[in-house]
């Protein structure tokens, strides 16, 4: 997309996010508010949106942080750099499990096809949570494959899952094995590694 068929409101959202972004978010790349102002000032405006997308390694960034790089993607028409900004404003807004996923091969359980990497399935998690009558109570929560478009069975991946009942995943830390279903079967294993708490909590 050239500079005039840009969307009057990017600049504005791209701005806004880059105050945001204190020298304490800056990643391996060790890049500054000075560095997107730059950017900007020299209209390098889809750089600017990567280089606030890296701020994935700070845990602390809120969500209206990300909400404001999401609208700036969608108008800059970058469809996968909108969805991750979602993804991670619903971290920040929920808090966030990261975890090595491994799938059930395709002949051990319901899942015939690779499922979807970027945030579209939401499945069932075994936490250790039990019902009253000491069944399994099973835990909803979105899932983000890391570095993948897509995951197939049998595969491994470190994925990260952003829980629909934060409350209920409060007892869950690192080294926990924890299993993914999407129906009574069991689809995949899974070890806790990290264990992000909501932004500002």
């Amino acid at each position: 997309m050239n500079t005039g068929e840009r969307h009057p409101d990017v600049i504005g959202l791209l701005r806004a996010a880059s105050l945001l972004a204190s020298e304490s978010a800056a990643t391996g790349n060790d890049f500054t508010p000075d560095d997107v102002w730059d950017d900007l000032v020299h209209d390098r405006w889809e750089a600017v949106l990567s280089l606030l997308e890296e701020c994935a390694g700070s845990p602390d960034l809120p969500a209206a942080f990300w909400e404001g790089l999401a609208r700036a993607a969608e108008q800059s028409w970058l469809p996968r750099s909108a969805a991750w900004c979602h993804w991670r404003a619903a971290e920040a807004r929920n808090g966030s499990v990261r975890a090595e996923l491994r799938l059930r091969p395709a002949g051990e359980a319901r899942r015939r096809t690779p499922l979807a990497g970027q945030g579209v399935l939401r499945p069932m998690w075994d936490i250790g949570n039990r019902a009253p009558d000491g069944a399994p109570a099973w835990n909803i929560a979105g899932l983000w494959v890391e570095g993948m478009p897509f995951l197939a069975p049998g595969g491994r991946a470190v994925v990260r899952l952003v829980p629909l009942t934060p409350a209920q995943w409060a007892h869950v830390a690192p080294g926990a094995r924890i299993l993914m279903h999407e129906d009574a079967s069991v689809a995949g294993e899974a070890v806790v590694l990290e264990v992000r708490a909501p932004a500002g909590a």
